[in-house]
């Protein structure tokens, strides 16, 4: 049978499914950082990148732009939120607050089956490798899957979708931060210690000491991002790579 002019809904369908993977993976390389070096993002380069038509990338464009994953401009398009310090001290600290009434919360209503995802989240991290092994300077797609699995573990008991939400929000903004922090020489870690001391810590019902361990570990991060940003924009080193560049 047919329906001449009448929209079954499948058309709708494919667009939503395309907009859908395209948001996916357009999210998956901005947390990543591979977008880093384009400023604005027309929507014809995200077409010829992620071949999908113009209206599902600007679906998924509009999706992200809501998430706070990218900026808009009335009438000139989408663009990469730039970094600051001024943002990264604001997140770390919005952040540290959000989190920490969330782990609280879940130890204090802890389940035995809270505690096995916990140390089931832990062990799939430890087992994975942090750097990919034919590019020590980009992270592991696992690893930063099963590293988000891991804290979203800790908060998962605090019976509250939405503050998952703002946490789940915050981790994603933190995320860019996170690996301008690892760039460059001398900016090993040892995060699985840190992570499997925080893992301990809340185990052990101790929500003080557990507290302290997860926010030491998202302030050792901004830390060390922050020094970074202030290497990049300082005049006296950038003008000393341009001569550097110059030989």
């Amino acid at each position: 049978m047919t329906y001449g002019n009448v929209d079954t809904g499948e058309g709708k369908g494919a667009k939503s499914t395309l907009a859908s993977s395209v948001y996916q993976q357009l999210r998956d390389d901005l947390l990543r950082g591979a977008l880093e070096a384009e400023g604005k993002l027309r929507v014809e380069w995200v077409v010829s990148r992620y071949g999908a038509g113009a209206s599902p990338v600007r679906e998924a464009l509009n999706r992200l732009a809501a998430e706070g994953l990218l900026g808009r401009h009335d009438q000139r398009g989408f663009f990469l939120m730039p970094v600051s310090a001024a943002e990264l001290e604001e997140l770390t600290r919005t952040r540290c607050w959000l989190e920490e009434r969330a782990l609280r919360e879940s130890m204090a209503h802890r389940t035995a089956e809270w505690e096995e995802q916990l140390v089931l989240a832990l062990h799939r991290l430890a087992r994975a490798e942090r750097r990919q092994p034919n590019d020590p300077a980009t992270n592991n797609p696992e690893w930063e899957t099963l590293h988000r699995a891991f804290h979203r573990a800790l908060i998962s008991a605090c019976r509250s979708h939405w503050l998952i939400g703002f946490c789940d929000q915050l981790s994603d903004q933190a995320s860019r931060y996170r690996l301008i922090s690892q760039r460059g020489p001398g900016s090993e870690r040892d995060d699985l210690g840190e992570h499997r001391t925080i893992a301990e810590r809340t185990l052990d019902g101790d929500a003080d000491g557990a507290v302290e361990a997860l926010l030491s570990h998202y302030r050792l991060t901004a830390e060390r991002c922050m020094a970074r940003l202030n290497q990049d924009y300082d005049p006296t080193a950038r003008a000393g790579k341009a001569a550097r560049g110059r030989k």
